[in-house]
């Protein structure tokens, strides 16, 4: 049910695979273009219907319906008006991009009614949910099993395995998908910094710089948004203006709120990730056009500029990429590991990696990497410390630092690059200057720290304005 071009596109997805599917939507016109569709596209098995008792009856029990609408009260709607022809032992899949709580109450609802509720994540855009999506999945195990063949026959496949599978509980499979979004926004990010030095730096042309993502999708950063990122740059301009239509488009980047959901989950969870908050504030800037105009008449950057070897910037570059990369799916995975273990969703942070294979926005080859560091450790705590991932930041580092450096002499910020190395540094070190922090909120709160040398809860009297505060045993209550 629901049937724009994902809508339409899934229910065509399924009906290759040799699944009859019956399509209904709000509007009936969208219902006669997906039949139309399926005629043309191979005589696909699909029946269009107009009214949504006549959709529930058409499908065999127990019914598995997936809605495709617009998140928020349109899926409450859609609920309501389906649950009316619905029974007990029915599965209902929403397909959107959700906020997990609200699947969790929907999963409430029905349960009443006996009917059963899945929050699916879907990844690949309109293609993917056409030619193979990424699937993520969370609801009942027993919902799971109903629909687990088909799903796994419509998902993208990579070495032959699905890119899907059992995320867990109900919240658990829109968790993933959120985390998943938040990661495309760093990576974008990232991507588009690399951009910027290469283009105000080195001084490569559009053209150069296609080329130069082409080679390095041949390699290790072989992915999905490199690969559409020389698509971009070499695009001519299709309203007849000479050059590339990349330079035509307006710096103001758009969001639908999901990267939001990530940062406020990491802090609600107590996870750094700063790569994916430093992306969405990125976008905010972005968005603050006019500002940013005046500004530029107003505030000054740096008047001598280092002079460096290109071929080495482009060296550079291309391994603080990576490293970045590394560094972002290593905040991802934090956040879903966290949030796992708070709720109990028992979320196999490998069968993410894998699902992320094929099929999604962030799909790369990185991610056989990943979860293969990630089922090799039953104690994962971090991807960076994975031997070969910790060898490969390493050999690395040297070339990260060197590219937020020129960043920063030719007064060109990146955000997401600088923010994942210092990720990095500060993961790598045993002491960090919080001593001094918590110092500071001991003496004008009286907070109190604990000593490297001896156990115990301390408060130390700064100065002669400070008392003796007696027992310290509450002064820690609401600490997170």
């Amino acid at each position: 049910y629901g049937l724009a071009v994902m809508g339409q596109n899934f229910a065509l997805n399924m009906a290759e695979h040799g699944f009859k599917v019956a399509v209904c939507n709000r509007s009936p016109s969208k219902v006669d273009t997906t039949v139309a569709r399926a005629k043309d596209e191979g005589d696909l098995p699909i029946v269009g219907c107009k009214e949504i008792a006549d959709f529930c009856s058409q499908l065999s029990k127990p019914r598995k319906v997936v809605i495709l609408v617009q998140a928020g009260k349109p899926v409450d709607d859609t609920i309501a008006l389906l649950s009316e022809h619905m029974e007990k032992g029915d599965v209902i899949i929403d397909g959107g991009n959700e906020w997990f709580p609200n699947s969790i109450r929907r999963a409430e609802e029905l349960s009443s009614k006996g009917i059963h509720f899945i929050g699916m994540g879907i990844s690949g855009g309109e293609e993917g949910a056409r030619n193979g999506p990424s699937l993520m999945p969370g609801g009942p195990k027993e919902a799971y099993d109903l629909i687990e063949p088909i799903i796994t026959k419509c998902a993208a496949q990579v070495n032959g395995e699905p890119c899907t599978g059992y995320c867990g509980p109900i919240g658990s499979g829109n968790y993933v998908k959120m985390v998943h979004n938040g990661i495309e926004y760093g990576d974008m990010q990232l991507i588009s910094e690399v951009y910027d030095i290469l283009k105000n730096v080195v001084g490569m042309s559009n053209a150069e710089m296609a080329d130069l993502f082409e080679e390095w999708n041949k390699g290790e950063l072989d992915s999905y948004l490199i690969e559409i990122t020389a698509k971009v740059l070499k695009k001519k301009d299709d309203q007849g203006e000479p050059g590339e239509v990349v330079d035509y488009i307006l710096d103001k980047t758009g969001m639908k709120g999901t990267g939001r959901w990530t940062v406020q989950e990491a802090a609600e969870q107590s996870v750094a990730a700063p790569t994916i908050a430093s992306s969405l504030d990125a976008r905010y800037l972005s968005g603050r056009k006019e500002e940013r105009e005046a500004a530029e008449m107003i505030l000054e950057g740096p008047e001598v500029k280092p002079s460096v070897d290109k071929g080495q910037i482009i060296k550079d570059l291309h391994e603080a990429l990576y490293c970045s990369k590394i560094v972002s799916y290593a905040q991802g995975l934090a956040i879903i590991k966290a949030a796992s273990d708070k709720n109990e969703w028992n979320v196999d942070l490998a069968l993410c990696a894998r699902m992320w294979r094929g099929g999604c926005i962030i799909r790369a080859r990185l991610l056989t990497g990943i979860a293969n560091a990630v089922a090799s450790d039953p104690d994962f705590k971090n991807l960076m410390v994975d031997p070969g991932f910790a060898k490969e930041l390493n050999s690395r580092q040297m070339s990260w630092r060197r590219v937020v450096s020129l960043g920063i002499a030719h007064g060109i910020s990146m955000p997401s690059t600088s923010a994942s190395l210092a990720y990095y540094d500060q993961y790598r070190r045993g002491r960090l200057p919080a001593n001094l922090v918590q110092g500071l909120r001991d003496f004008f709160g009286g907070h109190t720290y604990q000593r490297t040398d001896k156990d115990g809860t301390f408060h130390t009297l700064w100065d002669e304005a400070h008392k003796d505060i007696g027992d310290l045993t509450g002064r820690t209550a609401g600490e997170l």
